[in-house]
């Protein structure tokens, strides 16, 4: 059984995008420690769950893309979560329209590797409150934004975590892995 894994780049001001949707605050900490990490994510992937803004973002950009970061992110199992989207044509992805939490649950049953979601903030918030997530792995990007959209929306409960592990990288970026306590 796959574990369901959330891996969000965030702002320290909690944010994933700015009030343009923009993400260009990743760019300043990229580097070699942070592609590494990338890749070890893709190694252990079976598969990759995404809502509508983050699919699209993620379709218009790895297609064309090279290198091993690329290769994975074309080549894994995709899903999309969307009740617009009318196809989703980015190759070996599925769009799902209804039951976002059920069609995880069999997925984590029928996936042996690890399943991940990457951005996709809405999305994570219904899964979120569904108990789905088994880990959580957020870094810290050393930036405040200051306006946009948060990572974690509001719950009607407190969502307990315990820290299972944290890495610093050179960047300035801390990467926090924690499960529900």
């Amino acid at each position: 059984m796959a574990k369901l894994i959330m891996w969000n780049m965030m702002t320290l001001d909690g944010l994933i995008e700015g009030p343009n949707r923009e993400i260009d605050w990743h760019e300043h900490v990229w580097g070699e420690e942070l592609e590494a990490y990338s890749k070890d994510v893709g190694r252990a992937a079976g598969g990759l769950l995404f809502g509508r803004v983050t699919y699209e973002l993620m379709a218009g950009h790895w297609p064309t893309a090279k290198g091993e970061i690329a290769e994975f992110m074309n080549a894994l199992p995709k899903v999309v979560f969307s009740r617009t989207l009318e196809a989703a044509d980015w190759s070996n992805t599925r769009l799902v329209r209804e039951n976002a939490a059920d069609e995880v649950r069999k997925l984590k049953e029928e996936t042996e590797k690890d399943l991940f979601v990457f951005g996709s903030a809405g999305l994570s918030s219904t899964l979120i409150r569904h108990g789905l997530f088994d880990e959580y792995r957020i870094g810290i990007n050393p930036i405040v934004l200051g306006g946009g959209n948060p990572l974690f929306k509001k719950m009607p409960d407190r969502l307990r975590l315990t820290l299972t592990e944290s890495r610093p990288l050179r960047s300035g970026v801390v990467i926090l892995h924690y499960r529900p306590a």
